[in-house]
């Protein structure tokens, strides 16, 4: 539900340093832990026995097992900043922000916010069945902070927000789910708040809907809001944040740029789990600390000063020095991807490329072991990790490879036309097959291969993808001032 907006500074801890002045969050040493009994009964016992042993004088013995949801994690977030939170399912990401929020006691660490917070958690739920959408408009908007009077001048946003109709005069009990959540983000949206916590709010709705939520999220970001963001789709992360940060089971694996530890996240996710905690540990070690975009995908060509002239080359060309520092490798169940490469129609190896034209993207695949139902795909993204599109090799898994002997090896090609303006850009690489009866990364690469776009002066498209805009002018009338 959106929880309660806090005016000026908030300590969750009595004694808690005051952050500085373009501190908005600061979270120092957080823990929280759960005592999960086998028996209901045994919460009675656990309450009693063990005053009955200090008693006597014997060691208490604790009839729970320990689960640690959060375990000493750390993190500042300055003000104006937008911070994703990503990981597995029962990572803690959903546990951290109720603390931030207030809703939730921890049981060791400190965490302070500095400035007005509004949270989007369980969207809807704190609505009372009986009373109308306007009377739960105000109620909320109470609850998080608002005069009656500060109510009365957004409510018109608020319902237009919404976009229930006549219904916010009805009561809530005959909303329908999207109703009371179309309902509930409205109102927590227009608190203007200086801090806003989101947990997969914007998963909800349809498509026009969802795109109002992302707008109205931008434009609370333009004007200086401070973000803390849960989502487990990576796209949402890398275009919404400054930077992200890696939480599973409870830990805090990596903090870097949104590509990074999406990267990251999604090689421990299709991870075999025989594997999981080797690669845990490995994500753990680099000890990344990046906060800005990364540069390590910079281009590197100075041996090639005129592919950065703004002129229109006459033909592709490779280079050899425009290669990616970003590639991150899944764990392989059994197959095995190897040289990808661009090349064009008459079989040229590039990774210049001319807008408009067609390239063909392969690589090979050996399989070590046999696997069924088996399809291949690639991907394109931007230099910060937007997914632009790519493409499969059969359009569900029953179209897919019925079954691969292992020992195969299988040459990948996916044509391509390059409708993309001026720029650099990355590529995926991958391969998937039905394990345990659901389809899941047999191997995959990402930003395995790296092409730039050439610049064309006489290119009138603008923003990533030309969409083939043809401007036609019409004069209809000339006035004599």
């Amino acid at each position: 539900m959106p929880l309660p907006a806090f005016g000026g500074s908030r300590k969750l801890e009595r004694g808690l340093r005051m952050s500085s002045d373009e501190m908005a969050i600061s979270v120092s040493n957080l823990s929280k832990c759960y005592h999960i009994y086998d028996r209901s009964q045994d919460r009675l016992k656990q309450y009693i026995f063990p005053r009955l042993h200090r008693l006597v004088g014997r060691q208490p013995q604790n009839l729970f097992r320990e689960f640690w949801a959060l375990k000493d994690v750390s993190f500042e977030v300055k003000k104006g900043e937008t911070v994703g939170i990503i990981g597995r399912n029962g990572s803690g990401k959903s546990t951290l922000l109720q603390i931030v929020c207030g809703t939730l006691t921890p049981t060791g660490g400190t965490v302070e916010a500095n400035g007005r917070v509004a949270a989007l958690l369980e969207l809807g739920s704190g609505f009372n069945p009986e009373f109308t959408g306007r009377e739960n408009a105000y109620m909320n908007g109470a609850v998080l902070g608002l005069k009656k009077e500060e109510i009365d001048a957004r409510f018109d946003d608020i319902a237009a927000f919404a976009d229930i109709g006549e219904f916010i005069d009805q009561p809530v009990k005959m909303y329908s789910s999207g109703m009371v959540v179309r309902l509930a983000f409205s109102v927590a949206i227009n608190v203007d708040p200086e801090i806003l916590i989101v947990d997969e709010a914007l998963s909800v709705g349809d498509e026009l809907f969802q795109r109002k939520c992302f707008s109205r999220i931008e434009a609370i970001r333009n004007n200086g809001a401070t973000i803390l963001f849960v989502s487990h789709s990576g796209s949402t992360i890398v275009e919404l944040c400054n930077w992200a940060m890696l939480l599973d089971a409870g830990k805090k694996l990596a903090i870097g740029s949104p590509k990074q530890i999406v990267g990251r996240y999604q090689k421990l996710l299709y991870a075999p789990a025989d594997k999981q905690e080797a690669i845990r540990e490995q994500i753990r070690g680099m000890n990344e600390n990046l906060v800005l975009p990364e540069k390590g995908n910079q281009i590197k060509s100075k041996e090639h000063p005129e592919l950065v002239e703004d002129k229109k080359p006459l033909k592709e060309i490779f280079d050899p020095y425009l290669k990616p520092s970003s590639t991150i490798e899944y764990e392989s169940r059994g197959a095995y991807i190897e040289s990808p490469a661009v090349l064009t129609f008459t079989g040229e190896r590039v990774n210049n490329l001319i807008r408009g034209k067609t390239y063909r993207y392969v690589y090979t695949v050996r399989f070590s072991k046999g696997a069924s139902n088996v399809r291949f795909g690639m991907l394109i993204k931007t230099i910060s990790g937007v997914e632009l599109g790519g493409g499969v090799s059969a359009s569900s898994i029953s179209d897919g490879l019925i079954y691969v002997k292992a020992g195969s090896i299988y040459r990948v090609e996916l044509r391509f036309q390059c409708a993309l303006n001026p720029g650099v850009y990355f590529l995926n690489a991958g391969v998937v097959g039905v394990v345990n009866s659901s389809e899941t990364f047999l191997h995959r690469l990402i930003d395995v291969a790296m092409f730039r776009v050439m610049p064309d002066t006489e290119n009138l498209a603008t923003g990533i993808v030309d969409f083939g805009c043809f401007p036609e002018l019409e004069l209809l009338e000339e006035r004599k001032l």
